[in-house]
């Protein structure tokens, strides 16, 4: 159930982001407690290009029932993975596996003409090296795969989301990027991926349920101009745009990776 922003203000954390170069977006030494229950994590399959199923009408003469479209790039298994109660998917998909460039629109699915882009495209950025199924800490990599998104945050206020937001200046990244670029401001929104972390908690959160080696931290954050350590990242435009567009009642997911995997 979406709550009121104003009334979701976390503890400040101790300063962790200096130095970092976006390897895990957030590193404090203690972990809030969750602003409710994490959500479970669904797998059920999503609909898929086979017709539904027809619906009876009064007369008890079949009605016919419009084809459920699958997301576009997007490979019977990747498309199983969508949780049924999932009505937005926010596809980032990778120009190849070593690649740093991706491309990333908002999906969102209608009960009966399924699924149609409601956002994008939009250029973004992903890890240096590119892409994982088995994302390790350090690796330089985004990890595939289907992960909710439910919390967000930022050093600048709330732009307006319908997700819990924790704005606090704890959200800072001092240095430079891969190309020498300055990272300042890529903090000044962010949104949780949830991944390796804890859901219904500040995306300041360190808690790695399975364990630091699997890293963590993994967020979409403002673009800098050029490749991030593990994250996904958008022009602040764009960020500040997908927030205010994602639902909480629409169980929001991101399906990321490479154009060859989500293909599978």
């Amino acid at each position: 159930m979406p709550v009121a922003n104003s009334a979701r203000r976390f503890a400040l954390l101790p300063a962790v982001c200096a130095g970092l170069l976006l390897a895990g977006c957030a590193e404090p030494r203690s972990a809030p407690a969750p602003r409710g229950a994490p959500a479970a994590d669904r797998a059920a399959p999503a609909a898929s290009g086979a017709p539904a199923t027809p619906a009876s009408g009064p007369t008890g003469a079949r009605s016919p029932v419009a084809r459920v479209a699958r997301i576009p790039g997007l490979g019977p298994a990747f498309q199983a993975r969508i949780p049924a109660t999932t009505r937005q998917a926010f596809v980032v998909t990778g120009e190849a596996r070593n690649s740093s460039i991706a491309t990333a629109v908002l999906y969102e699915r209608d009960p009966v003409a399924g699924w149609r882009a409601v956002k994008g495209p939009w250029p973004a950025h992903n890890a240096l090296r590119g892409w994982t199924p088995d994302h390790r800490a350090g690796d330089l990599r985004t990890p595939i795969g289907v992960y909710r998104l439910g919390d967000a945050g930022g050093r600048l206020p709330d732009p307006g989301t319908r997700l819990p937001y924790d704005q606090s200046e704890e959200f800072n990244m001092p240095g430079t990027g891969f190309l020498g670029e300055p990272l300042e401001g890529s903090f000044d929104h962010v949104l949780a991926i949830d991944y390796n972390r804890v859901p219904g908690t500040t995306p300041l959160n360190k808690t790695r349920p399975q364990g630091t080696a699997k890293g963590g931290g993994v967020w979409i954050h403002v673009d800098h101009g050029g490749p991030t350590r593990a994250c996904v990242s958008l022009s602040e435009e764009r960020l500040r745009e997908l927030l205010v567009a994602l639902d909480p009642a629409k169980d929001p997911v991101i399906v990321m990776g490479d154009v060859g995997a989500l293909a599978r």
